[in-house]
């Protein structure tokens, strides 16, 4: 049979133990139909089949993120301002000023999540006065990992907190000397206070939220990634709040495969919630694209320990085992796979406690169900989880937050935090993701750049060089080892005839770039089951189209996503030009004074997203 497509001089790293290396691959009705030499691949030409030369990029399996929240993050994408990657606190603002000044009222301006206040060269955040000053009608939010939220006045006075407002159950609304809220919500020690205000926002109409997870879902492929187990999620309840994303699968419009995982809502009723999912939805239903993956990441809200490390650890309720317990005997007994939100031993050591009394009736091997996030999880915890046959899916929260674990516990006791090398000698399922979009960002290269170098974006050294891994290893843990946590071992992760045709040509060679580089690829080209999902560079004309962001004030129109640095040659070629030139994209005029601002500061990005026509 003739290829439908074919990709030529790509420097291919399979992870296909059998056959490593390759030239070139064909693909045939969505599945790598071949993977060899150049000569191999092109005997399976015909007259339809289109041959792309990949001009000698690192090509590697499409990126698979095992712990996301695209559901919930694609309906406000497109309202959300992204500070992830911004290197400066003054860069960060002037973005904030910008899109306050061209947002209309009652909008609000969100910044939610995905940066510390470590990455910033100044090392900390706004302050309040100065939030205040640069948006004193406008709304503004910025949402700081799960630790707190800043709120200015505007922001207050349209969620109505006031002196009266009473503090919320594991939360704090801090005060000045009147008793009057000052715009700082603390976690402690959850983050409901934040999820709930949040949550009083303006949200998009159904229709710019079809727009708005159509232009994250192309964020992501833009960065490598062709797969997502949505980990659910606070407010996001089921099968409302799917309602887009089950639309979009119906239309073939996903460009990212999505298995999720259903998230209780109802405090104290999360029995009631699982016994109704399991008699109506049987597990995996659904298809290569978008299917169901079991319950979880919250199974029960007493066994929920929230990982806001600048706060002493929160003790489990003692009815913790009695509520847990129902819950996974009906998801044991239904064949439903589960994930488990935990970050410390003690939750992990009382929750296996219960896994384990199951197990003596109903076996979970087979179940593939795991922990999320288990940072200070103990080696004997880590034989307990081999035992039952269950896994753990890491996240690189320690990047965004491992300087305030070492002030808390010490340097000694953050080189474990998690123990990923002692969790792959145990030969236990093992893979990686984000947690995004409200701690850490959605970029997995930042993912690979902490597993690889151990050090956090502010530069702390979290783990010495034989607790990280290779930089194989930790690709790995980001492809083929995330396909056993959505029960897809052999279908996809892998350059490999027969499994879904799903990779990346990368922006630079992951395998030779210096390691403080890592965090700054990008994917020139993207495909997902045989479709080109994403071009730039060299394969910006095999870009599918994409409607502009909506509404037409959107952050996504004026800053993108993720920061991009500038490229040096470009910086000197904008100061040469001196012109007034609008953006190429998205029509905002720049000027001589910006050009010899961005020339003086070659991390400024806003020119180098959008391609000012200077450079053309």
């Amino acid at each position: 049979m003739n290829a439908d497509m074919i990709l030529i001089n790509g420097q291919f790293s399979t992870l296909d133990r059998s056959k490593p290396q390759a030239q070139a691959v064909a693909i045939t009705n969505g599945v790598f139909s071949a993977v060899g030499s150049e000569a191999e691949i092109l005997a399976h030409r015909g007259e339809r089949t289109a041959v792309i030369d990949l001009k000698g990029k690192r090509v590697i399996p499409g990126l698979i993120d095992s712990h996301q929240h695209i559901i919930r993050g694609g309906l406000s994408y497109n309202l959300e301002l992204r500070w992830d990657g911004v290197p400066t606190l003054a860069e960060a603002m002037r973005r904030l000023k910008e899109q306050v000044d061209n947002t209309p009222a009652p909008q609000w301006v969100r910044v939610v999540g995905g940066f510390t206040e470590h990455q910033f060269a100044e090392k900390r955040l706004p302050t309040l006065d100065e939030i205040n000053a640069i948006a004193p009608d406008t709304p503004v939010f910025i949402l700081h990992l799960y630790d707190r939220a800043l709120l200015n006045r505007a922001a207050l006075r349209a969620v109505g907190y006031t002196a009266d407002t009473s503090n919320p159950p594991g939360g704090e609304i801090q005060r000045d000397a009147h008793g009057n809220p000052n715009g700082l919500l603390l976690a402690r020690p959850n983050a409901g206070i934040l999820y709930a205000t949040l949550a009083k926002g303006p949200k998009l109409p159904p229709e710019y939220q079809l727009n708005s997870t159509r232009h994250f879902m192309r964020e992501l492929n833009r960065l490598g990634v062709t797969g997502v187990i949505d980990a659910g999620g606070g407010f996001q309840n089921y099968p409302e709040d799917y309602e887009i994303i089950a639309k979009l699968a119906q239309d073939n419009e996903l460009t990212v495969r999505i298995a999720y995982n259903l998230f209780t809502q109802h405090p104290g009723a999360e029995l009631q919630d699982f016994q109704g999912w399991v008699s109506s939805l049987t597990a995996h239903r659904g298809n290569d694209y978008y299917r169901h993956n079991g319950a979880g990441e919250m199974l029960v809200y007493t066994a929920a320990d929230f990982e806001d490390f600048r706060e002493s650890r929160p003790e489990m309720p003692p009815n913790m085992e009695t509520d847990l317990e129902p819950v996974v005997r009906v998801l044991a007994e239904n064949r439903w796979p589960w994930r488990l939100h935990a970050t410390y031993d003690e939750t992990i050591s009382r929750a296996l406690d219960v896994f384990e009394k199951v197990n003596r009736d109903i076996p979970l091997q087979g179940l593939n169900w795991f922990f999320d996030h288990a940072e200070t999880i103990s080696k004997r915890n880590i034989d307990r989880i081999a035992a039952l046959g269950g896994g753990i899916a890491v996240q690189h929260r320690m990047m965004y937050q491992g300087e305030y674990f070492a002030e808390r516990y010490g340097t000694k006791a953050a080189e474990n935090t998690p123990p990923i090398a002692d969790m792959l000698a145990a030969g236990i399922p093992v893979g990686a993701g984000t947690d995004a979009t409200r701690v850490a960002s959605y970029n997995p290269w930042v993912s690979l750049a902490w597993l690889v170098t151990g050090q956090t974006l502010g530069g702390l050294r979290l783990y010495p060089r034989s607790r990280c891994l290779s930089r194989e290893e930790a690709l790995r843990l980001w492809t083929e080892a995330n396909t056993w946590f959505s029960s897809e071992t052999g279908k996809k992760g892998q350059i490999k005839v027969g499994q879904y045709a799903d990779l990346c040509a990368l922006s630079s060679d992951y395998f030779q770039v210096a390691e403080e580089e890592i965090r700054h690829i990008e994917a020139e080209f993207t495909v997902v089951g045989g479709k080109i999902v994403h071009g730039a560079g060299d394969f910006t004309d095999f870009a599918p189209p994409l409607p502009a962001a909506m509404p037409d004030w959107s952050p996504v129109n004026r800053f993108g996503g993720y920061y991009r640095p500038v490229p040096a040659a470009k910086t000197k070629a904008i100061a040469a030009c001196g012109c007034a030139n609008a953006c190429n994209v998205h029509g905002h005029a720049h000027t001589a004074a910006d050009n010899r601002a961005v020339s003086a500061d070659g991390q400024k990005a806003f020119w180098g997203v959008f391609g000012c026509s200077c450079w053309l």
